[in-house]
């Protein structure tokens, strides 16, 4: 059976990954930095559940050690992530949120997946999924005609454009593996207020068939429901 670990999974997109993949037959792990919630999660959709802190070394480190324990891991959705300030202009760019955005969004998932490094090499067919953002995109950002380019902000794409040069690197240092950065849209979540015009179910649509793939599909790469993105 696959095993998957979702980071931030006791509500929105990540809870919704984990139901569509434990319909698809993964092991899932809810991975929550509020233990009560993620293991609340688990028990009603049916998987398992770590305390897992993407901006603590000793929680990961503890998270890892408990999956290696249960038996390793195939597939990683890093889908963990924060928007503090997300829409203050560029000049009134809290530094201090910032900070605290890319230890959560870029730091984090590179903590994670190190940690578990060992557990995916051992993987026959690992996966680890970056949840993205379009907004990461330096293409679309330079595009007068698309949305992004409107976007002023500065931390939060800041943060998923990073996130997508991981997912480059890590494609690049196991080739073996799936990597794919995704953009599931503007979906209505906490992290916008529910300002978002997709369901989780449509957010999470991306992020499932991402972590779906298995050798010989493409990896490095960055899409969205719709097809491929440009970085």
């Amino acid at each position: 059976m696959t095993t998957t670990l979702i980071t931030g999974a006791n509500k929105g997109l990540g809870r919704e990954t984990a139901r569509r993949l434990l319909e698809a037959g993964h092991d899932v792990w809810i991975g929550a930095r509020d233990p009560d919630a993620g293991a609340a999660a688990a028990r009603d959709l049916g998987a398992r559940h770590v305390a897992l802190d993407v901006t603590s070394q000793a929680s990961v480190d503890a998270a890892a050690a408990t999956l290696a324990a249960a038996g390793g891991l195939d597939v990683l959705v890093n889908n963990a992530g924060i928007a503090d300030g997300m829409g203050v202009p560029f000049p009134r760019t809290d530094l201090a949120a910032m900070s605290r955005i890319l230890e959560t969004n870029v730091v984090g998932p590179a903590r994670v997946t190190i940690a578990v490094w060992d557990l995916l090499q051992a993987s026959p067919a690992p996966v680890v999924v970056n949840v993205s953002s379009s907004l990461a995109s330096l293409t679309l950002a330079t595009d007068p005609a698309r949305q992004e380019h409107g976007y002023l902000p500065m931390a939060y794409p800041a943060s998923k454009a990073a996130l997508n040069m991981l997912t480059v690197k890590l494609a690049q240092e196991l080739p073996r593996a799936r990597v794919t950065a995704v953009n599931p849209g503007f979906t209505a979540t906490d992290l916008n207020d529910h300002a978002g015009h997709l369901t989780v179910e449509e957010g999470a649509e991306p992020i499932v068939r991402a972590a779906l793939l298995g050798p010989g599909d493409p990896t490095g790469t960055f899409m969205e429901a719709a097809g491929p993105l440009p970085w």
